[in-house]
């Protein structure tokens, strides 16, 4: 699994089986606010988007920054992993 920033699309990307899931965000300062998360339809019901968050938390850990989930698939995916809770902002 490798979820890499894209800055010039303002998006956290993870590709799987040649389709690409992708969450949306807006960057202020060391803060990321993720407002949307898609999955391509090939690759929806395979835990494709929950890789996607789980990576999303590891680079926020490796890089020392803060999320806002406000996508409601965001929110429910760190209601489900409160494991991860450390990378949410106060």
């Amino acid at each position: 699994m490798s979820v890499a920033d894209n800055p010039a699309l303002h998006r956290f990307e993870l590709t799987e089986e040649g389709a690409t899931a992708f969450a949306t965000y807006r960057r202020a300062g060391d803060v990321f606010t993720i407002p949307h998360v898609e999955a391509p339809v090939a690759l929806r019901g395979k835990g494709t988007a929950g890789r996607l968050m789980e990576g999303i938390a590891a680079l926020a850990r490796a890089q020392g920054y803060k999320i806002v989930p406000t996508c409601p698939y965001a929110i429910a995916w760190f209601k489900r992993h409160p494991d991860a809770k450390d990378v949410l902002a106060p």
